[in-house]
């Protein structure tokens, strides 16, 4: 399973073999099972946790019952609440698996003590923030501003792998939609093409 993110890592920075068996020593290789939770909400997040195989989404539900998919995550993505990791605090989310899964996870003082010994662990860490507040922004950007026709489009298009992964009720919660409007979508498209 580590090899997984190690190619993962190769693709990111310049890193040694001596590094790349110290992130690793480091690592702990879990297997979580379909609909096993690796946070529920009031827990606190604070571990880092890479997925080498599967799918995740992190949602909360809100006090009517609906379900809000803030993102999925699938093979070589990161999974986390950042501000439950960031400020120690509980978080409002849950995190479960959608299919039988592999993550590699570092607890968050290892991961810190990575950081301040291998620069290039250090460098990624930072591109990967960078990375992930920009498709933050892109996201809130679709949400409020693009139709429910554009707003399927562009997830297939990002997204081509988890649409075979996950339940079309996540995906419309995912896209702000109801599953009656993504239904709708889905037929139009199908008699389009």
């Amino acid at each position: 399973m580590y090899e997984v993110f190690e190619k993962y890592l190769r693709e990111w920075v310049d890193i040694s073999n001596e590094e790349l068996e110290v992130i690793r020593t480091a690592c702990t290789e879990k297997s979580v099972k379909k609909w096993e939770y690796i946070l529920k909400k009031g827990e606190v997040w604070n571990i880092n946790c890479f997925i080498a195989r599967g799918c995740f989404r992190l949602y909360t539900v809100a006090e009517d019952g609906t379900e809000h998919t803030l993102r999925f995550g699938v093979e070589n993505w990161w999974i986390c609440d950042r501000e439950s990791y960031n400020d120690n605090t509980p978080s409002e989310f849950n995190v479960e698996a959608l299919v039988n899964s592999e993550v590699l996870v570092w607890s968050k003082d290892t991961w810190a003590k990575l950081m301040d010994t291998i620069p290039a662990l250090k460098l990624f860490n930072e591109t990967l923030l960078e990375r992930g507040y920009i498709k933050n922004q892109g996201r809130i950007l679709s949400l409020i501003s693009i139709s429910a026709e554009d707003k399927y489009l562009e997830f297939q298009k990002k997204y081509p792998n988890i649409l075979n992964k996950v339940p079309l009720h996540m995906v419309a919660s995912y896209l702000g939609i109801s599953s009656k409007t993504l239904s709708r979508v889905r037929r139009e498209f199908a008699k389009q093409n």
